[in-house]
């Protein structure tokens, strides 16, 4: 009887450790077996405070896991979308003058830019490397230009990279629950990457994250992860804006919009009385509500993106945006809202993200750790060997 290969992911964010069992069916299709949201212990401010803790709930549920599971897993694949990370984007060169760009060329490039990013940020560890840009002769390339003449070829790295502590705490975590790390993958990149994936012409990105307390800008450059910018605000702020202008509470506000309908045939109408409660009864309109809510909308797409010094250059190429909203309530309420921001205001193509986890983002963070993605670079160690040894190699490979 055939067994098929199940998988053990470990998602860390602001809110969550995520376990999820994915049992691959075939190569096109997985199925989660498993999945449990436990609310993050041990970590504060993106930094493990109490590895006790984080240690226990680990050894915990792993523990249960295979028991349930009758299996033992020996490695685990972790998504992190919580510890301090950096994006350093770093060029090499190589003149020509005519001659062959060959492999030997590119791959000097590329490890060399990585003992520098070593040297430099010697307090980090090195998760991703993206290929970005290819330039020969001031022409981009779509791909890797070996074998091309010219006089001068011009090649940008990307590189993610979080703390040495949280690197080693994270590996110790895993290690002492008997489980090796077989990646640490950034949320951020597989998401983009699985977006890349649906749509063959989507090469260049803008996704916007949005939660109630927290808020996300990621952007993707030839399929590349580029650029991560984290906000400490997010859809409270709509609520709130509500709140202060109308005199009511939080918990009235959301009460008033989880009930009332704010279609554009009953914007006239006044919120019922029965809503207030304890309060004296004030004529508000339901448009005022909408309209405070399209105004903070507004404000938060200028700073996170359409405003942000951090962005400008990115936005004169009109890239695509991707939107994902966290807070089922704002959705379900203002979605239109965001929708006419983004293309009456700013004229941009804007599309939402379904919120669901599926199969196929486990798929995806599957098949870039085992087969790798298309701009994910991999330094090469070139091996010293005799000259006898090298005129064996181009004889016979």
């Amino acid at each position: 009887m055939k067994i098929n290969p199940i998988n053990l992911f470990i998602e860390i964010n602001n809110f969550n450790f995520i376990f999820v069992v994915v049992e691959r069916i075939d190569d096109n299709y997985s199925k989660i077996i498993f999945k449990e949201n436990i609310p993050i212990q041990g970590i504060k401010d993106k930094l493990i405070i109490d590895y006790n803790l984080v240690l226990k709930i680990f050894k915990e549920k792993i523990y249960s896991l295979e028991q349930n599971l009758d299996f033992v897993f020996k490695e685990v694949i972790i998504i992190i979308d919580n510890f301090n990370h950096s994006l350093i984007s770093f060029s090499g060169f190589k003149k020509l003058n005519g001659s062959q760009l060959l492999k030997e060329n590119i791959t000097y490039i590329l490890n060399f830019l990585k003992s520098q990013i070593n040297e430099i940020e010697n307090k980090k560890t090195i998760l991703h490397i993206f290929n970005t840009k290819f330039t020969l002769d001031d022409k981009e390339m779509v791909n890797l230009p070996i074998g091309l003449f010219g006089n001068f070829y011009y090649h940008e790295l990307s590189f993610f990279l979080i703390d040495n502590n949280d690197y080693n705490n994270l590996k110790k975590v895993l290690s002492e629950c008997n489980l090796k790390i077989k990646k640490i993958i950034s949320k951020n990149f597989v998401e983009g990457a699985t977006l890349i994936k649906s749509d063959t012409n989507l090469n260049d990105l803008f996704k916007i994250e949005i939660s109630e307390e927290y808020s996300k800008l990621t952007f993707i450059e030839n399929s590349s992860l580029k650029y991560i910018q984290d906000f400490k605000f997010g859809s409270n702020l709509i609520i709130n804006d509500i709140s202060k202008i109308t005199g009511l509470k939080t918990d009235i506000i959301k009460s008033i919009l989880i009930n009332s309908d704010f279609s554009e045939n009953n914007l006239k109408e006044l919120v019922e009385k029965n809503f207030f409660k304890d309060n004296n009864y004030r004529k508000i309109s339901k448009k005022l509500i909408k309209d405070i809510a399209k105004a903070r909308i507004e404000e938060l797409s200028e700073i996170i993106l359409f405003k942000n010094i951090n962005t400008k250059f990115f936005l004169e190429k009109k890239i695509p945006i991707f939107l994902k909203l966290n807070d089922s309530l704002i959705f379900q309420k203002f979605i239109n809202s965001f929708k006419l921001i983004f293309s009456n205001k700013y004229n941009c193509s804007l599309s939402v993200i379904d919120n669901d986890e599926t199969e196929n983002f486990y798929n995806n963070v599957n098949d870039i750790v085992q087969f790798g993605w298309k701009k994910e670079a991999v330094p090469i160690i070139l091996e010293k060997r005799s000259i006898m040894a090298r005129l064996f190699n181009f004889l016979f490979n």
